[in-house]
């Protein structure tokens, strides 16, 4: 009997220990209250010695977006606090999303950037280590490693009309100008399912524009701008009309970018909009 307790108490013992299975683990989402938490995306090495380090950021709110300016809660060390990093923060994970370039002698010095929201601050620290060097490729292509050296296909370039100072009673309107060289081909749309309604596929990807198109979004800004539709829009005649409507006057960067399937580029305009 003895031999048998010991045995049964090892055994709840070893199941205590392990940790629960991912079934049964909770998973919260929080629509607003939570912080914004800046990433540290890689480096490239440009030619002239230089590099250039690159940052994301994850907020962690599923709906909530914040406008955080440029200062003691959203700053840069060391050197000058704003080197152009977001400050308005869209919910969940945006990628490779603005560059600091630093000089030829940086050595192992960090680069660190920090963003307090909702009384939490929290850092991404930039270093020129080997393992983190990435290449604009990878950019191109949120993240894939494949170098691409045999694949003819070039990234599409985009430009953004200029445009006027705005007013915050008017809408605006944004024309971004794309060429591309029509590679990768568009795939084709997913057959539908059988017995499915007329129009319907059994792909979630179904009603995503196939070719290429732009997707804007906003970058700065002190509150929110509202857009008839973000994208992705699909170019025609080489051209993509949206508009954005503004809620409050000041200083807004928007970006346009541009994706042919495969590869992407952007492009960034900066408004002033007026009450």
């Amino acid at each position: 009997m003895l031999a048998r307790g010991v045995f049964l108490l090892a055994c709840a013992a070893f199941a205590l220990a392990q940790p629960p299975s991912p079934t049964y683990i909770p998973q919260t989402k929080f629509a607003r209250g939570q912080d914004v938490q800046p990433t540290y995306e890689g480096w490239i090495r440009n030619a002239d010695g230089s590099a250039t380090m690159v940052f994301g950021y994850l907020n962690r709110n599923w709906e909530e977006e914040l406008a955080i300016p440029a200062g003691p809660d959203n700053k840069l060390e060391p050197g000058q606090a704003d080197r152009g990093q977001p400050t308005f923060f869209l919910p969940r994970r945006q990628t490779f999303l603005f560059r600091v370039q630093v000089p030829k002698d940086w050595g192992q010095k960090e680069l660190v950037w920090t963003v307090t929201a909702h009384g939490h601050s929290e850092k991404a620290y930039g270093q020129l280590t080997p393992q983190e060097e990435i290449t604009e490729r990878m950019i191109m292509t949120r993240g894939n490693l494949n170098p691409g050296e045999d694949d003819p296909n070039k990234p599409p370039s985009i430009a953004i009309d200029p445009v006027a100072p705005a007013s915050v009673a008017s809408p605006l309107t944004l024309t971004a100008l794309v060429t591309d060289d029509g590679l990768p081909k568009p795939r084709a749309a997913p057959k539908p399912r059988p017995g499915a309604p007329p129009g319907q596929s059994n792909s979630a990807a179904a009603g995503r524009p196939r070719g290429l198109n732009v997707t804007w979004m906003q970058y700065r800004g002190p509150a929110k701008v509202s857009f008839d539709s973000a994208g992705p829009i699909l170019v025609a005649d080489g051209k993509v009309v949206a508009t954005a409507h503004f809620a409050e006057p000041g200083t807004y960067v928007l970006r346009a970018t541009a994706n042919d399937g495969a590869l992407s580029t952007r492009a960034d305009v900066t408004i002033t909009v007026k009450p």
